[in-house]
């Protein structure tokens, strides 16, 4: 990452068709590739459809375009301006959310929202308005962008808030990608004395214990969220895991830290299958359950245990995984958990990575954001082909049942009824879009055509 304090410079552009893979690795795109070297680069001239992207990791489609081209935005990382007083930081949008913490960590500063890996730009938190496990005390990562620096396809260059250019300003937060190109981002960070976490991992037993210990905001620690052991026959059973920064720490500052082990390769398909997965639910259970309830750890394994290994995605084989993730009101959380567990036995899935989280009342700026006040649940199956997409379908007819919503930085499948039902505000974003963006999402949803 670079920490100059660079304002232009000149331009490279490299053109090239490749494939692109999603992050779960079960859609594909086949397009043109661009590199947006500096911030007052022109948008390259073309016939298609233009899409921003980052570092791919959204797990569908939305990161996505066929036929078209991709504008690779990872040169664009430049911190642009910072105030070690005030704790507010402009970065170009390029930045990885691991060098936002190398630079602002050892200043004593932190990312007031982060997602459960560091391996995504800036610009792509603003695109999906992420959220972490704080949200039911801090909101989205959206609610701490202060302003923002769009360009269109016409040229134009806007900078956006709350205050100017409003409306591009709310459509950009959440906004997939397709409101134009996020050149930087003014971000409010948070104060803190050490990169340590003062972490409580709890023993849960009963669907009603996945829920009490959420029951009272002001009690729970800043960072919660709740694993549940799909592997259990019986009455559900898993951790909650729940942290605030330390005050006190003997450690010193210490920036995080990269992948030592790496997947070269993808395993082959029945690595991660159903049974497998089941035994990595028990054995991480009961790893985890006897270990001491409270100590300090580093902020890294706490907010990105998974960030441990690289390409763990290519684990689930070449078939990919499916990332399920909905939130619906909170007096139906009960009965829609019970209901789509039930229904993921029955179809003989088996999820490793489930959590249960709670979102607050907190409301993003942003007109296509995801969390709303209920309870959110996240499964990921390995992909077996049409008996998923059927379970995905009936989990679908649960979830809006109760009210609910679908996640699009999930998503590889939602239909255009989906997403219009998840998100009631969809005819006003569709008026700011700009003509020359669209995604393979997009497509889909019947947000571009």
């Amino acid at each position: 990452m670079h920490r100059g304090f660079d304002v232009g410079g000149t331009s490279v552009m490299t053109s090239v068709t490749l494939p692109f893979r999603s992050w779960g690795g079960l859609t594909t795109a086949r397009t043109r590739r661009e590199y947006l070297a500096w911030k007052n680069d022109p948008l390259p001239r073309h016939e298609g459809a233009l899409l921003a992207y980052g570092m791919g990791r959204s797990y569908g489609d939305s990161c996505l375009l066929d036929d078209g081209v991709m504008i690779e935005t990872r040169m664009l990382d430049h911190i642009l301006e910072f105030d070690a007083i005030a704790g507010v930081v402009r970065c170009e949008a390029g930045c990885s959310m691991a060098g936002l913490l190398d630079f602002c960590v050892p200043h004593g500063w932190f990312p007031p929202v982060t997602p459960g890996t560091k391996w995504v730009t800036l610009g792509g938190c603003v695109a999906n308005d992420v959220h972490g496990k704080n949200h039911h005390v801090a909101g989205t990562f959206g609610c701490f962008v202060n302003r923002l620096g769009l360009r269109r396809s016409d040229g134009t260059t806007l900078e956006c808030s709350l205050t100017c250019n409003q409306d591009f300003f709310r459509a950009t937060i959440g906004g997939l990608g397709l409101t134009g190109v996020i050149l930087w981002v003014e971000l409010r960070l948070k104060r803190i004395r050490t990169s340590q976490i003062t972490q409580r991992l709890s023993r849960l037993r009963g669907i009603d214990a996945f829920f009490d210990c959420f029951q009272q905001n002001e009690k729970m620690p800043e960072y919660s969220v709740a694993w549940l052991d799909t592997s259990h026959a019986g009455e559900p059973r898993g951790l909650l895991i729940s942290g605030d920064h330390a005050g006190d720490s003997d450690e010193l500052i210490v920036r995080g830290a990269h992948p030592k082990l790496s997947l070269p390769v993808m395993l082959p398909d029945f690595v991660l299958g159903p049974d497998a997965i089941r035994l990595m639910n028990r054995i991480y259970y009961a790893a985890n359950s006897g270990k001491r309830a409270v100590k300090n750890v580093h902020y890294d394994p706490f907010f990105y245990p998974l960030d441990a290994v690289g390409n763990w995605n290519r684990a689930y084989g070449k078939k990919g995984l499916v990332q399920y993730q909905f939130v619906v009101p909170k007096n139906y959380g009960k009965d829609v958990l019970v209901e789509t567990l039930a229904k993921a036995r029955l179809a003989g899935h088996a999820s490793f990575l489930t959590v249960v989280k709670m979102f607050g009342s907190i409301v993003s700026p942003g007109l296509l954001s995801f969390p709303r006040p209920g309870v959110t649940v996240c499964f990921d199956f390995p992909n077996l082909g049409d008996r998923t997409a059927r379970l995905l379908e009936d989990m679908d007819h649960t979830v809006f049942s109760a009210g609910g919503a679908l996640y699009p930085a999930k998503d590889c499948r939602m239909s255009r009824d989906a997403f219009e039902r998840s998100f009631p505000a969809h005819d006003a974003f569709k008026s700011l879009i700009d003509p020359a963006c669209s995604s393979s999402f997009a497509k889909r949803t019947g947000l571009t055509a």
